[in-house]
């Protein structure tokens, strides 16, 4: 019988202990989309009150599934870690104000045990973050910015001139024209070089992106001349039409402000790749992007973590409004540290990586010292 009790009053302990868990999370997890949706509300009423001159002349299932459904992912992840830290410390100084957590501790649950769920919350929350941004945000921005330039802002940028670039090892290609719409260019160039000297030289009148094709580089040339130089000896051909692989796209002439956030985590990865073969030497904004993507999942533990340490006891003077008010500058602390090494890293030469990290590593040091702290 006795065997049998322990049993139970362990099985029962662990139930209990299960329920608060999920207690924890659903209460943390609505608190975090409310706060949330309450936001993005506000921002979309601002948004179209500004721009509803422009807006009411379009069909509103345009504007709704066009603009403002690619238009919310984005500022959900842009405000993600601020109601992280606004949902904790509103969660969990209500839980401290009604002597709940007190509750907890005295049937033995430490302050380590009760940040198990806190982190389960933050881990899904910072799953999701990881997937938007690196996958979902970016296509949104594609068609939201397509929109902006089409209806709001009425100004495309199509075509560019004189562009130079190397689109392999020892490979430049220069562009008099590029029609983007088209698809096509004039006045192309094509030199080869090997030890610094020029082996080939192509030229070409037309050149025309094969949008038909399979292959993503796949040209067609047209009034091609091309001149291989072997010594002193020089041959020349001409060709009508010549269909050519040239490791070069469209999408390489036209930059746009903001073109990294356009770029889910593959194409990202593989543009700087392309670009640093290519030897171009404005590639910062893009490096701390793709670092960016990964170190912003994380701010959702580290800023739970603060949270929690700063608004589990319960407090005689202030109570709420005092946790709120200290992890309010907490949170726009931390993402104006972010701005502020971002923009270092683009301007003044800082690496890319050591950028998009510090703001972790320090407040992660906060989290710590906030942690130890806290009466275990």
């Amino acid at each position: 019988m006795k065997k049998l009790k322990g049993i139970l009053q362990k099985l029962c302990s662990y139930l209990y202990v299960k329920r608060m868990d999920r207690y924890i999370i659903s209460k943390f997890l609505s608190t975090y989309i409310f706060l949330l949706m309450i936001v993005i509300i506000i921002t979309v009423v601002v948004d179209y009150n500004e721009n509803i001159d422009k807006l009411s002349a379009i069909p509103t299932s345009k504007v709704i599934f066009e603009y403002y459904l690619n238009f919310i992912p984005y500022f959900v992840n842009l405000f993600s870690p601020l109601f992280v830290f606004i949902a904790v410390i509103f969660f969990t100084s209500n839980l401290a104000d009604h002597s709940e957590i007190i509750a907890m501790k005295s049937t033995g649950m430490s302050f380590k045990r009760l940040l198990k769920p806190y982190l389960f919350s933050a881990g899904i929350i910072a799953v999701i973050t990881f997937l938007l941004g690196a996958y979902v945000i970016p296509r949104g921005n594609v068609a939201s910015v397509n929109f902006r330039n089409t209806y709001i802002r009425k100004k495309v940028i199509t075509v560019v001139e004189n562009v130079q670039l190397q689109v392999d090892t020892g490979v430049v290609a220069y562009i008099s024209q590029f029609d983007n719409e088209r698809k096509s260019g004039y006045g192309f160039y094509l030199d080869k070089l090997q030890n610094k000297k020029v082996v080939s030289h192509l030229t070409a009148q037309t050149i025309q992106y094969d949008t038909i094709s399979d292959h993503r580089y796949s040209w067609t040339l047209r009034h091609v001349e091309i001149r291989t130089l072997k010594g002193m000896r020089e041959k020349v051909e001409y060709h009508a039409r010549l269909d050519s692989i040239i490791l070069m796209e469209p999408s390489d002439f036209i930059y746009t402000r903001g073109q990294q956030e356009t770029m889910t985590l593959p194409e990202l990865d593989e543009y700087i790749e392309k670009q640093r073969m290519r030897g171009s030497a404005n590639l910062s904004s893009f490096e701390v992007e793709y670092h960016k993507r990964f170190a912003m999942p994380f701010a959702a533990f580290i800023l739970t973590l603060i949270g929690v340490s700063l608004s589990c006891e319960k407090r005689k003077g202030g109570g709420m409004g005092t946790s709120i008010g200290i992890g309010l500058a907490l949170s726009f602390s931390y993402i104006l540290f972010q701005t502020i090494s971002s923009t270092f890293a683009i301007n003044a030469g800082m690496s890319p990586f050591i950028a998009s990290w510090i703001p972790n590593v320090l407040f992660a040091i906060i989290a710590l010292v906030l942690y130890k702290r806290t009466p275990q």
